[in-house]
C-alpha cells in the first residue's frame, strides 16, 4: 500500500474548453476528483490534470507516442523522490466517454479508474510486463474498492 507523505500534494484542474468542463462537472465535481488523486498519490508535489478535446489528445500522442490518435491518459511525470512528484495527467474526455459506453460503465468510474491509473503512472508504475501490470493492477483495484468502486477489469 502507499505511505502517506508529510508534503502537501497540490492539485491543479485544467479544462480545454468550457465545453469540456461542463460535461465533466455535471457527472462529477473537482472535489470529488481530488479526493480520488489524493487515494492514489500519498506523495507531496504537484499534479495538474488536464481534460482535453479530441484533436488536442490526438497532437499529445503523436507528439510524445509517435501514434496517430488520441488516447484515454497520458501521464507526463517530470519529477520523482521519496516525498514529491510533479507531473501532468492529460485525459481526453470523447476517448474516456466512448470507452465508458463500450464498456457498459458509468462515466465516473471509469473516470476514477484512469485518474487512478494516471496518478500511478506518475508514480512510476506501469504495466510493461506481465509482472508489473499484475501488481498495478492490484493496487488500482485496491484503492477504487476503498472509493466505492467495482473492479475494473472484471467490469470489462
Amino acid at each position: 500500500m502507499l505511505a502517506p507523505s508529510k508534503s502537501k500534494l497540490l492539485i491543479e484542474l485544467q479544462y480545454a474548453s468550457p465545453a469540456i468542463e461542463a460535461a465533466l462537472t455535471q457527472q462529477v465535481s473537482d472535489n470529488v476528483m481530488k479526493k480520488w488523486v489524493k487515494s492514489a498519490t500519498h506523495l507531496g508535489g504537484l499534479l495538474t490534470l488536464r481534460f482535453v478535446n479530441a484533436a488536442e489528445g490526438k497532437k499529445l500522442n503523436l507528439a510524445y507516442r509517435n501514434i496517430d490518435k488520441a488516447t484515454n491518459v497520458l501521464t507526463f511525470p517530470y519529477e520523482l523522490s521519496k516525498t514529491n512528484l510533479l507531473a501532468d495527467i492529460i485525459f481526453c474526455l470523447p476517448v474516456v466517454q466512448k470507452e465508458a459506453k463500450e464498456q457498459g460503465k458509468t462515466l465516473k468510474a471509469h473516470l476514477a479508474h484512469l485518474i487512478v491509473h494516471g496518478c500511478l503512472h506518475a508514480q512510476a508504475y506501469d504495466h510493461e510486463t506481465a509482472k508489473d501490470a499484475k501488481k498495478m493492477e492490484s493496487l488500482e483495484v485496491q484503492i477504487l474498492k476503498k472509493l466505492g468502486f467495482s473492479n475494473p477489469y472484471l467490469d470489462s
